[in-house]
């Protein structure tokens, strides 16, 4: 969907990186650069992400000291236009070159402005800037940020400093950034398990007469394919290999199963159920695949079949939950759900359950919302103090859904146990709403370009 997102404006001389900056943060090669000045003549526009943080980004022209109807002094009007309208303005400075009379003149204007302005001492690869860092705090603009638009270097510093300036809207557009027709549209299911614990069997139940099949699609890769159906309504697409439509050579097909085809079955999935044969109960290579699923970030459900045939089924139940939730501690609480493939009973759970752990999957939670939780985390369990010196977690982010992936900035993360990585990771699930889905926790420290081990 269209959201209203934040304007973050590019301002500075010509050829101190404006154009490399607005294309890192794009993610695109769509400003053309080149050493020579005055490249940039209109702006240019464009979605941003950086770590998570949406915003849309204008590529200004270089600020000329020109009369307004030369050319150089129309760009220079874009260029001031830009940067009343921005929620934010981001003051580029070539730091090698270090601060020139332009500049100064560049930062006097800004100081007259309501926009808030951010520096950033641009080509400060290794210690090239430093000087130049050091004159930015004369223009009287804050803080500056060492930074490499060519190498990608201060990115985590740009998000903390930019965040109080874009989350006060992030609640009216975080949640829905991510939006696309995935997330109402076919729920992509996957069934993988060992030979012969009865996936054709399940296969050929739900893609029974009473479904409404819209017929075999060729392909998601040559030797895939999908089978578009519904469910109450509800639209699925089955994603198989192409062995399970030849039915004369499915038997064999199931006997060699081999790792490729359950990882390209798990590769296209959102949902992947993990299909056991009861009577067998939890075996290693079951184990071995629901490494397969988790390590891929997919949302998981275990389904045990022939559950007719099982006898004291409650002990077998508690045995296979705490077998599961021992070896999977990270994702307590996998859905474990009983059917009789043979006989139909409980397979439309598995559609009910599949359903709601794609919404869990896809889920994304507003920056503002976020670290609110984080604030209350980390205040109840502070982090442990290794050598008397405490980690200081400043703020969280969630970088992308599918699965859900968060990244934590601070300083000494990496003094944390893994204990309180897990902590917050089970916070995050259990608070949040994320349930029994994977969730992936990154821990980022602050870098001081400056620092000399």
């Amino acid at each position: 969907m269209a959201s209203a997102l934040p304007v973050v404006a590019i301002i500075g001389r010509p050829n101190v990186g404006k154009s490399t900056l607005f294309n890192r943060l794009v993610g695109k090669r769509i400003a053309l650069v080149d050493d020579r000045p005055g490249v940039t003549r209109d702006r240019r526009e464009g979605d941003a992400n950086l770590i998570g943080l949406e915003f849309r980004v204008v590529d200004t022209a270089g600020f000329e000291d020109e009369d307004e109807q030369t050319l150089p002094g129309r760009m220079r009007m874009q260029t001031e236009s830009a940067a009343r309208h921005a929620d934010v303005a981001l003051f580029v400075i070539d730091a090698r070159a270090g601060v020139t009379p332009l500049d100064s003149e560049i930062a006097n204007w800004l100081r007259s402005l309501s926009t808030p302005v951010i520096i950033l001492a641009n080509k400060c690869e290794g210690r090239a800037g430093e000087s130049g860092v050091l004159e930015c705090y004369n223009l009287g603009l804050g803080d500056p940020i060492p930074f490499s638009a060519e190498h990608g270097e201060g990115m985590d510093d740009l998000f903390q400093t930019l965040l109080p300036h874009i989350e006060k809207d992030e609640d009216e557009f975080a949640v829905e950034v991510e939006e696309d027709e995935d997330e109402n549209g076919p729920l992509k299911l996957a069934i993988v398990g060992r030979p012969n614990a009865g996936k054709s069997t399940l296969v050929n139940k739900l893609l029974g007469e009473d479904r409404m099949i819209t017929g075999p699609e060729a392909g998601i890769t040559r030797d895939s394919i999908s089978i578009d159906w519904e469910w109450k309504d509800k639209p699925v697409r089955l994603i198989d290999t192409a062995g399970l439509r030849r039915k004369a050579k499915v038997e064999d097909k199931l006997e060699r199963l081999s790792a490729a085809d359950t990882q390209r079955a798990i590769d296209f999935a959102e949902v992947v159920v993990l299909l056991l044969d009861a009577s067998r109960g939890l075996e290693a290579q079951d184990l071995r695949i629901a490494d397969q699923i988790f390590s891929e970030g997919r949302a998981m459900i275990v389904v045990l079949n022939k559950w007719d045939t099982v006898e004291q089924g409650s002990a077998l139940f508690q045995g296979i939950r705490k077998a599961l939730d021992e070896g999977f501690a990270q994702v307590r609480g996998v859905p474990l759900i009983t059917i009789s493939a043979a006989t139909g009973k409980g397979i439309d759970q598995i559609l009910e359950v599949a359903f709601e752990v794609r919404e869990a999957w896809s889920q994304r939670v507003s920056t503002g919302q976020l670290n609110r939780w984080f604030e209350r985390a980390v205040e109840k369990n502070p982090p442990p103090a290794p050598g008397g010196k405490r980690a200081k977690l400043r703020y969280i982010t969630q970088i992308k859904t599918r699965p859900p992936s968060f990244v934590v900035f601070g300083n000494r993360v990496e003094d944390l146990p893994e204990s309180y990585r897990r902590y917050l990771v089970n916070g995050i699930r259990s608070e949040l709403g994320f349930g029994a889905v994977p969730v992936r926790l990154t821990l980022r420290g602050g870098k001081n370009p400056y620092h000399t081990k």
